[in-house]
């Protein structure tokens, strides 16, 4: 692959070569033309009429004819040169941008997985030091519960985040969208059978695209989740989460949609959502719906979150199928 892209990389920039040159070689042809018969007017003016009137129509045609060279030989050159060097300022510039956001990300990032690892491991450790400290003491079983969980916390923790930060191979295959939605529901009933909420379900089960259906069914799983989690912790009447999936009229994309009737979430939140660590859960590690996003991504597709009366989660990405 690296090979092949190098090789359409030169052949399209020695098209693009040839074509300056070509074009840089006709201007300096026309141009030659013109000098030519520029000159052998002046002589025959010269010859015929005198020396003043030669030299009158050879000065003010002469003006002419700089013109032309200027702006069809040298012109188009110095062109080049001045976009060559402003786009070469504005390159720096822009790199110079996203090297400053990338460093500001990363130091988000180092401070949020500090903060993620940290709180646990120092209530554990706490936990532990007052369990040396009295070691015959009746509340040390119920200590040991809470610090296991403290770093089954970080363990989670970690295994999010490697698998956030690994980029995972898509093995793509086509695939019935419908049914790939429907078996990442079935994988759920345990957890829906714990809910408070019931799961509608509207399929289109003729639509299909290519997808590696694992991963899907990934951001199926993490995406109802969540919805049964905000549902569970809310009081609303009748609480349901309505997963439905279709493709465009063109068939040239597809969509899954979770909606939920929950309590919604604030505006504020709402645009921070698929950042990493940003979670509202006591026990969530902020990473799910960074690795959903980026599941989504890696289709090509896009998901967005809208909040109104409920949340719907909205994930589009090309079909793939012709």
């Amino acid at each position: 692959m690296v090979a092949g892209d190098h090789r359409t990389t030169m052949a399209a920039r020695s098209t693009e070569l040839g074509k300056r040159a070509s074009g840089r070689a006709s201007a300096v042809i026309g141009f030659t033309a013109h000098a030519i018969v520029w000159a052998l007017v002046c002589l025959l003016i010269t010859v015929t009429a005198g020396l003043y009137p030669g030299f009158v129509t050879a000065l003010a045609w002469g003006v002419g004819l700089a013109v032309h060279g200027f702006f069809a030989v040298v012109a188009p050159e110095l062109r080049r040169q001045w976009t060559a060097r402003e786009l070469a300022v504005t390159a720096g510039d822009e790199r110079r941008q996203l090297e400053g956001r990338h460093q500001r990300s990363l130091e988000q990032l180092s401070a949020s997985i500090a903060h993620e690892i940290r709180n646990p491991i120092t209530a554990a450790k706490s936990l532990l030091q007052q369990m040396r400290e009295e070691p015959a003491s009746p509340d040390n079983v119920e200590y040991a519960r809470v610090a296991i969980e403290e770093l089954d916390r970080v363990e989670r923790s970690v295994s999010h985040l490697l698998r956030y930060a690994r980029d995972e191979d898509l093995h793509l295959a086509e695939v019935e969208l419908g049914s790939v939605v429907s078996a990442a529901l079935e994988g759920l009933l345990t957890r829906i059978g714990t809910s408070r909420a019931r799961v509608e379900r509207d399929l289109d089960f003729d639509t299909r695209c290519r997808a590696d259906a694992d991963k899907l069914r990934r951001v199926l799983v993490n995406l109802v989740e969540n919805a049964l989690d905000a549902l569970d912790a809310s009081d609303v009447p009748d609480p349901h989460v309505r997963v439905s999936c279709g493709r465009n009229l063109a068939g040239t994309a597809v969509w899954i949609r979770v909606r939920d009737n929950g309590p919604g979430i604030e505006a504020s939140r709402l645009a921070h959502v698929f950042e990493p660590f940003h979670t509202s859960k006591a026990s969530g590690t902020g990473l799910g719906l960074a690795i959903t996003k980026k599941l989504v991504e890696a289709h090509g597709g896009t998901i967005e979150m809208t909040s109104h009366h409920g949340t719907e989660v909205l994930v589009t990405f090309p079909s793939g199928v012709r």
